[in-house]
């Protein structure tokens, strides 16, 4: 059994921070998103790991992830040029699959629940493909599947207009190598693209087994800012642990569930958990409220910022209320006015705004 994971693309719904950093490196909580997808394929016992990379974002990607010691996995980059579809991913990796069964995970997804269940399923009663389901408000939004009265899947519709239910397809796909066989019979989509939704509704219609695993617990797509804060939330809120590590001066005070890394300062603050805090970083004179990441080196001066992701070497002075933001890295945020607002703000990286 092997493993492919989706970690390319151009990641439009994130831009303009996607313009300098993969979105599967986005953190959430203070990990990488594609941290929390390798720690999944690792506990479920596999080992030879294929990673589909971007000529945009490749470098970043090999950078953080190396050879897969840190999970204990063997790494096989494959370069992808042009962001054509996930079925079309798929074919660069030919080479790498081989004849082996494999699972494919889509970089920027979360899952509560990892992946043995659904593999102990897949290698039992060997179907060609296994599918991962969850019911949502939005079907219509993406790949959406039509079941009969019995539960079976009887159509893979991709983003349709009007969607026959509201399960939608999860990023995460088990499959036989008959997969490749399909996707060589489907063409291109409206979009331009091969989609792995029509590969396995190809299956589907002609007579091969493909079954369904429903997720009951949560599956957050993190391809937008309020998708993105909303995993955070719910991922500090499950795995957030009291943890300090750092220096905390007599005139602070801290709440609740707070993880603070070697090196950071925290001076004359209040930190209110669930929070996460980097290296080497500067809390002074400031509130941090639930439900915020930081990244290391950041340096947060008088100010008071809830429910946000603050990326890597970013600076937030005189700010009196920052909320449901995104901060790339090397961002400066600073107050320069007379009259105090709530903030609601998306920054890429090197930029700087005054407020």
């Amino acid at each position: 059994m092997k493993a492919l994971v989706l970690s390319g693309g151009k990641g439009t719904r994130l831009r303009p921070l996607t313009h300098t950093i993969a979105k599967q490196l986005v953190p959430v909580a203070g990990v990488p998103i594609l941290g929390y997808v390798l720690g999944h394929i690792a506990s479920a016992a596999i080992v030879d790991v294929g990673i589909i990379i971007s000529p945009e974002t490749g470098n970043e990607v090999k950078e953080y992830v190396q050879d897969g010691g840190h999970w204990n996995i063997n790494v096989t980059y494959i370069l992808q040029e042009n962001p054509l579809g996930l079925a079309h991913a798929v074919l660069m990796a030919r080479e790498f699959i081989g004849e082996d069964d494999f699972i494919m995970y889509l970089g920027d997804n979360l899952l509560s629940s990892g992946l043995k269940n659904a593999l102990s399923r897949f290698l039992n009663d060997r179907p060609e493909a296994l599918i991962f389901l969850k019911e949502v408000e939005n079907p219509q939004n993406f790949g959406v599947a039509r079941l009969d009265r019995e539960g079976n899947i009887v159509e893979l519709i991709e983003k349709p207009l009007n969607p026959p239910s509201k399960l939608a397809l999860v990023g995460v796909y088990m499959f036989t190598a008959k997969i490749f066989d399909a996707i060589r019979q489907i063409k291109p989509s409206r979009r331009g693209e091969l989609e792995i939704t029509d590969a396995i509704d190809w299956l589907i219609k002609n007579g091969y087994t493909v079954q369904s695993e429903q997720i009951g617990g949560w599956w957050l797509d993190t391809g937008k800012k309020d998708d993105l804060l909303e995993a955070n939330t719910i991922v500090l809120d499950e795995y957030v642990k009291q943890d300090i590590r750092g220096f905390v001066d007599d005139n602070s005070s801290i709440m609740g569930r707070v993880e603070i890394a070697a090196g950071t300062h925290v001076k004359a603050s209040t930190i209110r958990g669930p929070v996460r805090i980097g290296e080497n970083s500067l809390i002074s004179n400031a509130f941090i409220g639930p439900y915020t990441s930081i990244g290391s080196n950041v340096r947060i001066v008088n100010s008071v910022i809830e429910h946000s992701v603050i990326l890597n070497d970013s600076t937030i002075e005189g700010i009196e209320r920052l909320e449901d933001s995104l901060l790339g890295r090397y961002t400066t945020v600073i107050h320069n006015a007379q009259k105090h607002k709530a903030l609601r703000l998306m920054i890429s990286d090197n930029s700087v705004v005054e407020v």
